[in-house]
């Protein structure tokens, strides 16, 4: 009978926890949401942060606002993040960079390793490596011997040091035998408007934010670091093909929130997230900004394939010799 009386108990307590986190979900969000970007307005991360605000709006029934927060490469957004109620009304897009790539390249005062917990992947694409309108290169190849003829004379930007952005080139630096000079920008939109003004000559930059520029003649495309063409941009070919192997790296956008946001409040997001990027017009604008969407892993995953990225590029780092600014 004892027996019998605990099970029934904790039968009971089961469906009572069950029945607290289902209420959980039913209540969250229960006032609108912020979707913070580490980014200015125009950016990659700031149209996909708008586009999912949008769909987010429908699915949770709350209003949902963005709030650009640039500078410090992704720093500033993150620490709004961190002061905010950790409830799950405030979340952040950002590139994976910001947990696996800038804690190494910059020295900081908080571990986004341990103070981010990803939700989502959004999207997931390579960079472009493009260059000015009055650069006298075509490919690559031209690319490496222009930069060879003009020794410590010739630049290349960056959307924020310690970025991909920023990394890639240090990187095509090694392997063409180059020594480009980095100039670090907050965001894409400033560092492109210097590009086509002729103030930088090259940029590792986001298909979102280059390939209109590209289609308007305003930038040259010279490759890409994805692992196949763009459909957007059939004729430019990857690094891997022209021999740059290494060169092979993609970059994805995701939706984070610190790690003791309650568990309900971050499936909730993530089954609203899922559902957004199943619309097909979320789909096809993304397809248009060259960004790729496949089927999210886990947040378990995703926090363990950051932590694989962190470690290579930590490796990257180190073999190229860079030292945290």
């Amino acid at each position: 009978m004892n027996f019998t009386r605990r099970v029934l108990s904790l039968t009971a307590l089961a469906c009572a926890a069950l029945a607290a986190t289902g209420a959980a979900l039913a209540q969250f969000p229960d006032k609108p949401m912020r979707i913070v970007v580490g980014a200015p307005a125009g950016g990659t991360a700031d149209i996909v942060a708008r586009t999912l605000s949008e769909g987010l709006a429908q699915q949770l029934g709350q209003p949902v606002m963005v709030d650009n927060k640039p500078g410090g490469a992704g720093l500033i957004g993150l620490q709004e993040v961190l002061k905010a109620p950790r409830d799950g009304h405030t979340v952040l897009v950002s590139v994976n960079g910001i947990i696996s790539e800038i804690p190494h390249a910059m020295k900081l005062p908080v571990d986004p390793m341990k103070e981010l917990r990803p939700v989502a992947e959004i999207a997931r694409t390579g960079l472009l490596f493009v260059g000015g309108p009055n650069v006298p290169a075509s490919n690559v190849k031209e690319v490496v011997a222009y930069i060879k003829a003009n020794p410590g004379k010739v630049n290349y930007a960056s959307y924020s040091p310690g970025t991909l952005s920023h990394t890639l080139g240090l990187e095509f630096n090694k392997l063409a035998g180059t020594d480009m000079v980095h100039v670090g920008y907050k965001g894409s939109p400033p560092a492109l408007t210097d590009l086509i003004g002729g103030h930088v000559s090259f940029m590792f930059d986001g298909p979102a934010t280059s390939i209109p520029m590209i289609k308007g003649g305003k930038i040259k495309a010279f490759a890409t670091t994805a692992p196949a063409r763009l459909s957007m941009l059939p004729d430019v070919p990857t690094f891997a093909e022209l021999g740059y192997k290494d060169l092979t790296e993609t970059a994805w956008m995701g939706l984070f929130v610190t790690p003791d946001v309650p568990a309900a409040a971050q499936a909730r997001l993530r089954e609203a997230v899922v559902k957004v990027l199943e619309q097909p017009a979320v789909r096809q604008r993304f397809a248009g900004m060259g960004l790729d969407m496949v089927p999210s892993a886990s947040a378990d995953e995703l926090a363990r394939s950051l932590r694989a990225a962190s470690d290579r590029q930590v490796a990257t780092l180190k073999a190229v010799g860079f030292k945290p600014e």
